[in-house]
């Protein structure tokens, strides 16, 4: 069994995700991959990691799922003993009118955004909990401090994060497992493709930097968190000041 740490990033074939992964694996970390579709772009992103001499395994399954999270769990603590950091960043965005959407779509983004973070967290602690230590660090949004139109079910997934990791994080704190969020605002990324020119333009004007933030900024300020050791229960913004 590996004595290095080992950190799983949910929703890490591309994006945030991936760039976490990255981040943590250029640390010396045992690195958990998992994605729910992009199982091609994970397998090739898990053979660069291997490449480069990280200890590397993924999985390609829903962490909305309890019962497959606690599967892969399993597998986990064969190979590695289990997960110090837990980075639960897999999610999804939807856009449009409340009174137009479907009872489907807000079940479809709650259990992605918010149910995969509590079946995570749960699964995950009992391994911390045995060492007195960890690390969990969720992905919320600055919609999920701020709200915003268009996106209410997306905003209050993300809003349930925020409060969910200022909770466990009381709860935890004294048997030495942090809990953190990251509220990152517009990151230039697959996830917002689908806006206009125009539409990418009008955000971008609203940033104070005037730009979007990249991936790799994030990843920088998540490991940061991971590594700061009074850091607990905080929704930190990354927004280039837009709040």
């Amino acid at each position: 069994m590996d004595s290095k740490k080992t950190v799983l990033i949910t929703g890490s074939s591309r994006g945030i995700g991936r760039a976490i992964a990255a981040k943590f694996a250029g640390e010396g970390y045992n690195i958990v991959l998992n994605c729910i579709k992009n199982f091609d772009m994970m397998h090739e992103f898990e053979k660069e990691l291997k490449a480069g001499g990280t200890n590397c395994i993924s999985f390609g399954l829903d962490v909305s799922d309890y019962y497959k999270c606690e599967k892969m769990f399993e597998e986990i603590a064969k190979k590695f003993g289990g997960v110090d950091v837990l980075i639960n960043n897999a999610g999804v965005l939807s856009y449009g009118l409340f009174n137009t959407s479907k009872p489907s779509e807000w079940e479809y983004l709650i259990k992605n955004n918010f149910f995969s973070v509590l079946n995570c967290s749960h699964l995950a602690i009992p391994y911390m909990l045995q060492k007195e230590e960890g690390v969990i660090i969720n992905l919320s949004s600055i919609y999920g401090v701020t709200g915003a139109s268009c996106e209410a079910i997306y905003s209050a997934s993300k809003g349930a994060i925020s409060l969910f990791t200022k909770s466990l994080a009381k709860e935890l704190g004294g048997s030495g497992i942090r809990v953190n969020a990251i509220a990152p605002g517009a990151i230039d990324t697959d996830m917002i493709a689908f806006y206009t020119k125009e539409e990418r333009m009008a955000i971008e004007n609203e940033i104070p930097l005037l730009r979007y933030g990249l991936p790799g900024e994030v990843a920088d300020m998540v490991y940061s968190m991971s590594k700061n050791t009074y850091l607990n229960g905080q929704v930190l913004l990354l927004d280039g000041g837009v709040y």
